[in-house]
């Protein structure tokens, strides 16, 4: 993995969640999901690129398919073998050394793994969400994330579903509901999303 990555503070109050986008694509409606998703994670590569000009930790989140021996470098590596559908997203969004990974087994990120217990010791307050799918484990994982009373921000450029339509009714519902800030991420000014936060964090 890359070794000319900014080194990542050990402490911070964001952090970038990326979330099932290291994936072979195999999976039914993966062909109507891909276009959109490779667009989003063009999306996500230059937010991640913005962040770790700022030490804000990555988080890959990804399934273990139900395969609880999983390893996260073995499934990044499978899925950049040549002809796997999804190795196009897998190379945009290869994972820098520095970079933290959860494996789940379920839809949200936080459902049994450690994924809380990280962003305790990392004394995150915010979440930047992307990732697929939009009206699934993105959904999911800001639901218990607003349950657990951190601050959301899923940028409305950087999260797919099978269908425009189902991925802007679930950005909708995360707003109006979750209280998330969908902002696209090519409206952020990284320096104010980080006061931004502060003054959320110093609200509670």
């Amino acid at each position: 993995m890359a070794e000319d990555t900014p080194h990542v503070g050990e402490k911070a109050s964001i952090a970038l969640l990326i979330v099932d986008m290291i994936s072979s694509m195999d999976f039914d409606g993966s062909d109507k999901l891909f276009d959109q998703a490779y667009e989003a994670a063009l999306h996500i590569s230059d937010l991640k690129t913005e962040v770790k000009k700022y030490n804000i930790p990555v988080v890959y989140v990804n399934d273990n398919y139900g395969r609880w021996q999983s390893d996260f470098k073995e499934l990044v590596a499978s899925v950049r073998e040549e002809g796997v559908k999804g190795k196009p997203i897998a190379d945009l969004l290869f994972p820098d050394k520095d970079d933290y990974f959860v494996l789940k087994p379920q839809f949200s990120a936080f459902f049994a793994t450690p994924l809380e217990l990280l962003l305790e010791h990392l004394e995150v307050k915010t979440l930047i969400i992307t990732g697929v799918s939009g009206n699934m484990c993105i959904q999911f994982t800001a639901n218990d994330a607003y349950m657990r009373d951190y601050q959301t921000l899923i940028p409305a450029d950087c999260t797919a579903s099978i269908t425009k339509e189902e991925n802007d009714q679930a950005l909708d519902m995360m707003k109006n509901v979750l209280k998330a800030d969908i902002t696209p991420s090519t409206e952020y000014e990284m320096p104010s999303v980080i006061k931004q936060a502060k003054r959320h964090h110093s609200k509670k």
